[in-house]
């Protein structure tokens, strides 16, 4: 179920609405204010929306979406 890394999951956290298409929407806000440089959190945001599309809503609510700071 998305095999998201560490770093995909605390992205995710930071933009979780509640929701697998809000949480999409969101990164893709963020994706279209990245500056060009900005490679690194492109590639992070786009692997995130691939697998965040390709999995099921139900698939999304199972999901532990809380920071992991200890990491």
């Amino acid at each position: 179920m998305g095999n998201f890394t560490f770093e995909e999951m605390n992205l995710m956290c930071i933009y979780n609405t509640g929701s697998r298409t809000g949480l999409i929407d969101s990164l893709r806000d963020m994706r279209g204010e990245l500056a060009p440089e900005e490679t690194e959190l492109r590639e992070l945001t786009d692997s995130a929306l691939g697998k965040l599309q390709a999995m099921s809503d139900a698939e999304f609510a199972e999901l532990e979406l809380y920071p992991d700071f200890d990491q």
